[in-house]
């Protein structure tokens, strides 16, 4: 009953990350690389860790590893953030009952029914420098209007914008969830002892949102730390907003030789990067009492 999933588990995913382990150990290219169509064997060589110690030397040549690491790091946290604290404020107002409460719930899960890329291309141009709304209201109030997509860091604070429109959706309704699964009993006695809503939110709602929380929490950074529709659709190969997917994309697709080995190096170290946050995270929750 478990084969035929574990056999297409093992064709879609397990092939792939072994073979890019292998590549990872060699100086595979473009150049090197078998081509069936050419009737070219393979001609790459071996080359051990080579690989990993020039990435990690931190040499601008293979993509400034530490300083792609950084802006990964804070690319990933400022959206996560954003991502948790507007979708639960959102939730919290959406679990009253309000009027059209039904219509705001569907107008604010739009952005996440539409496709990505049908979102990045609309706030692409909404960003444009010359003829984007976005500049065109600022220069209609009298503020400046930067060059959003450009080399510099309103760029990356651009994308963010446009990943945390994109992610709030999700994040409200898994907490909405949540909230609605709280029983009603313990805000009712945490009120006729005299909390106040600070009081019941903070002993309340956030204890009865942790488990919800922390699954939504990991899911979010992984989404976040390897997004690239967003960024690569909105901004391109740009400098200032350069992740370490990203970067892996441009070795491996872009260049006169294709570096499919630097390419793979960076793809097994996001992989390690995530397994031992995963691993931290899970301990945390452990030692909180969380068992998950």
């Amino acid at each position: 009953m478990v084969l035929p999933v574990v056999v297409v588990i093992a064709v879609l995913v397990l092939y792939p990350l072994a073979q890019g382990v292998f590549f990872t150990f060699t100086n595979i290219n473009e150049a090197n690389i078998a081509n069936p169509v050419l009737d070219r064997p393979a001609t790459y060589d071996g080359v051990g860790f080579k690989n990993y110690l020039n990435v990690l030397s931190g040499d601008s040549s293979y993509g400034a590893f530490w300083s792609t690491l950084v802006r990964t790091l804070i690319w990933t946290f400022s959206c996560v953030f954003l991502h948790y604290v507007i979708g639960l404020g959102l939730a919290l107002l959406l679990n009253r009952e309000v009027k059209g409460r039904t219509l705001y719930r569907v107008m604010l899960i739009l952005p996440w029914a539409v496709p990505a890329f049908i979102s990045a291309f609309a706030w692409k141009y909404m960003f444009n420098a010359q003829y984007g709304i976005i500049n065109q209201l600022l220069r209609a109030v009298g503020l400046p209007d930067p060059v959003w997509l450009g080399q510099s860091d309103w760029a990356l604070f651009a994308v963010i914008v446009v990943n945390v429109w994109l992610g709030v959706p999700f994040m409200m309704v898994a907490l909405l969830g949540g909230l609605q699964s709280i029983p009603g009993d313990l805000y009712e006695a945490a009120e006729m002892d005299g909390a106040t809503p600070w009081q019941r939110f903070r002993n309340v709602t956030l204890p009865g949102l942790r488990s919800v929380s922390s699954t939504v929490i990991l899911l979010g950074i992984i989404w976040t730390f390897n997004m690239f529709p967003v960024i690569y659709l909105i901004a391109g190969p740009n400098p200032n907003t350069r992740i370490l997917v990203t970067y892996a994309f441009e070795r491996f697709f872009s260049g006169a030789s294709r570096d499919y080995a630097i390419a793979s190096t960076y793809g097994v170290l996001i992989l390690s990067v995530l397994l031992v946050f995963a691993t931290v995270y899970r301990r945390a929750l452990r030692k909180q009492g969380e068992v998950w």
